[in-house]
């Protein structure tokens, strides 16, 4: 019997092929599950998403079989699926780009378990408008990823950087800093690598920016290598493809102490009022240029 649905969304009609295909076997979640959250998270989902290229985690056999990850779009994606052209080295790459709630179900319907997001947007590729610290401990301990974003946030408040967090649902924490668009990416990068070997400097042993785990002494890696051209970063409200369906949430800096917090505090089961706040309401209007901020860091190293 065929579990095949349609799901109305505004002027669209989205196909859901078996829909009850349990992309999360332990849990119970079908594809049907996932598109329905993706749903209820879309009025907060999108405003993060609109304008920029997509990178898609899918996992047509749920969780437990293959996944791939997937940038150039499929030619049978509907016509109405926003796309994107993009250089690439040697050529150019089509990537999706969800700026509606539709897009977002069929993405789903798809077993796009996981949307993974361009820094910039697709008019400007080139100049970001976040930078992402993408603090990842040593083990599955959360307390060490506490003090390293207490760390962080002291000096991103001494470079004068606004800067918000975020459960990544898998096992640290993102702190992303609101940019200008004004710098290149290639230039965003060397800054945010000298603000990360800076403060493992000032952290020595507790952090580290070696990027080779056999090297890390046991030290919390602070990973920056998403912030060249062309990489992402796993979006806010996204599904992680882990036993219990975590999902990455943005936070407020008040509610990093508190002890139930951890990166994978919330799931699709449990968002609890999530939805109904904005930690990180304004936070654009905030983005500032790299220039003036490794100007500061370089005054602190001579300090």
């Amino acid at each position: 019997m065929s579990s095949d649905i349609e799901v109305r969304i505004g002027r669209r009609t989205v196909g859901v092929k078996r829909a009850d295909k349990e992309l999360f076997p332990q849990d119970g979640l079908t594809k049907a599950d996932l598109v329905e959250h993706y749903r209820r998270v879309a009025p907060r989902m999108l405003p993060e998403l609109r304008g920029r290229p997509l990178m898609l985690e899918r996992m047509p056999d749920g969780i437990e079989g293959q996944r791939f990850y997937q940038k150039e779009v499929s030619d049978y994606f509907p016509d109405w699926v926003h796309r994107t052209v993009v250089d690439k080295e040697g050529g150019e790459v089509t990537h999706v780009v969800c700026d509606d709630e539709a897009t977002l179900a069929y993405l789903a319907g798809q077993a796009c378990i996981t949307p993974h997001r361009w820094l910039s947007r697709a008019d400007r590729p080139r100049h970001p408008d976040r930078l992402v610290f993408d603090l990842d401990p040593p083990a599955d301990d959360f307390a060490p990823v506490r003090r390293a974003a207490h760390h962080l946030r002291e000096l991103l408040d001494e470079l004068e950087l606004a800067s918000g967090l975020m459960t990544t649902g898998s096992r640290g924490l993102h702190v992303v800093v609101p940019l200008n668009r004004r710098d290149d990416a290639d230039d965003v990068l060397a800054f945010a690598r000298a603000a990360a070997h800076a403060l493992a400097e000032r952290h020595p042993d507790e952090l580290t920016t070696e990027p080779r785990k056999a090297a890390r002494e046991g030290r919390l890696y602070l990973d920056v290598a998403r912030n060249g051209y062309a990489q992402t970063v796993v979006a806010p409200f996204a599904v992680r493809s882990r036993p219990g369906a975590p999902v990455a949430v943005p936070v407020a800096w008040d509610e990093l102490d508190d002890p139930a917090l951890n990166a994978r505090r919330w799931t699709v089961a449990d968002l609890g009022d999530r939805l109904d706040q904005d930690p990180w309401a304004g936070l654009a209007r905030h983005g500032a240029g790299v220039g003036a901020a490794d100007r500061r860091l370089r005054a602190l190293g001579q300090g």
